[in-house]
């Protein structure tokens, strides 16, 4: 359940489960901004709500699972429940499970969400921007906020049926995101995580538009998008950046520090074929030369990138040239899943599925030999000094901070061993003094 509490203003309280990734996260924001400006109150409990709404993820077979079991859950303990989300756009499948809900609708879909919690649960009285805070309803510490640039994919891997979700390619007006991003900083935002589907391709479908930013032009594209973002003296960081070639653009960006030094891009394999087997770009030597390049530019960039094992036909070989690509590249931070066959996916369709026992055994062997790499780069940290954002007190009364290499709830931390009296929001200098296989761990400088 939402951990927001607020108080209705005469309205009803509605619950509220977001599942999946950071975007659904940032529909899920959206759908309470416009519920407290509606006057309804957030209930964090099934208990205390007039009715609850899933927001769901339907990407892979575990999130369809875990999105059934939500609603379930929500439809057990409170027995009102509206359906929302990427798994929304399957509304038989939701039916079929849980015939009691009271509406499905599909991912991004906020007035059909809201029309039906008018139609359930109608609003005491009109809106008031006064309900709402500056820089709306989040689901993030105050310290740092997920900002969406657009919806959709123009992408078609073989392995995703997000775009049958969230459809084509939509990037948002760039007057629009500044004024958000300008919002949260005003509220107290010291870090923007830009995310999107594919954040490099931010303005191709509108033909890169002029729009306007404080009476002043500005193209939506990503380049421009990006420096105008670092111009609000916070910490900006991208996700999900496809590596076209305009994204080289965005280093010297990096390197002057106008955008945190870190890049999250999706490479998924080095095998030529199974790139090409997966509908991706097949050039794996050309990335190993742009990763090289953007290393002589900014020699402190973080690499972060996400891999499959198990693709169908994958042969030992091609695993091998995966396990080479990975040892050439000496990449940051590193994420890979075993492959899992997703329901309208077009790879489900292609011959020699690699067994699941196989799947397993090379997942294992990936992770020993990037768990090295990332053991080693961390380790050379030893003896730097870091600026950190300070997240707050783990459980065990830790303080925990991050540096521009780590993002939240993805990446490693930083602990810092004499943090007291520091709070979450705070930006500081520390000392490296010890590293882990994720972690590192320092003292305050100065």
């Amino acid at each position: 359940m939402s951990k927001s509490s607020e108080q209705a203003a005469g309205g009803g309280r509605v619950g509220f489960v977001s599942l999946g990734c950071p975007k659904a996260l940032v529909d899920s924001e959206r759908i309470l901004t416009q519920l407290r400006a509606e006057g309804y109150g957030i209930s964090p409990s099934y208990e205390d709500a007039d009715l609850v709404v899933v927001n769901t993820c339907g990407f892979i077979d575990a999130a369809v699972e875990e999105s059934l079991e939500a609603i379930g859950e929500a439809l057990t303990e409170n027995g009102r429940v509206i359906v929302t989300g990427c798994l929304g756009a399957e509304a038989d499948k939701v039916r079929d499970a849980h015939p009691g809900v009271l509406a499905v609708t599909g991912p991004h879909a906020y007035e059909a969400v809201m029309a039906e919690v008018h139609r359930h649960l109608p609003p005491s009285h009109a809106p008031f921007e006064s309900l709402v805070p500056l820089g709306g309803v989040k689901l993030t510490p105050r310290h740092y906020a997920y900002l969406k640039i657009s919806e959709g994919c123009n992408h078609r891997c073989s392995f995703c049926i997000i775009p049958q979700f969230r459809g084509d390619l939509v990037s948002r007006p760039v007057g629009e995101v500044m004024q958000e991003a300008e919002n949260l900083v005003a509220a107290g935002v010291k870090e923007l995580l830009i995310v999107s589907q594919d954040t490099s391709a931010y303005g191709v479908d509108v033909k890169y538009r002029t729009g306007f930013w404080q009476g002043r032009p500005l193209r939506t594209h990503i380049q421009q998008l990006a420096e105008a973002l670092g111009s609000l003296g916070v910490w900006v960081r991208l996700h999900y950046v496809y590596p076209y070639p305009h994204v080289d653009q965005l280093i010297p960006l990096m390197a002057e520090g106008k955008l945190l030094p870190y890049l999250d891009v999706p490479l998924q394999h080095g095998s030529p074929r199974v790139l090409k087997a997966m509908r991706r770009p097949a050039a794996s030597e050309k990335a190993l030369e742009r990763i090289r390049a953007w290393r002589e530019i900014c020699p402190d960039i973080t690499l972060r990138s996400t891999f499959i094992v198990g693709f169908p036909g994958e042969t030992e070989d091609e695993f091998e040239e995966l396990l080479a690509f990975i040892e050439e590249a000496q990449l940051d931070r590193v994420g890979c899943f075993a492959y899992s066959p997703v329901e309208g996916a077009a790879a489900n369709a292609l011959p020699d599925p690699v067994p699941e026992e196989v799947k397993a055994e090379r997942l294992e062997r990936f992770m020993e030999v990037q768990a090295a790499i990332s053991a080693d780069r961390l380790q050379a940290r030893v003896g730097r000094t870091l600026t950190v954002l300070v997240d707050g007190e783990d459980e065990d009364g830790a303080i925990i901070a991050r540096s521009s290499s780590d993002a939240p709830e993805i990446d490693g931390v930083v602990v810092i061993e004499d943090g007291e009296g520091l709070e979450a929001g705070q930006i500081v200098d520390v000392e490296i003094t010890a590293a882990s296989e994720h972690d590192l761990f320092g003292k305050r400088k100065g």
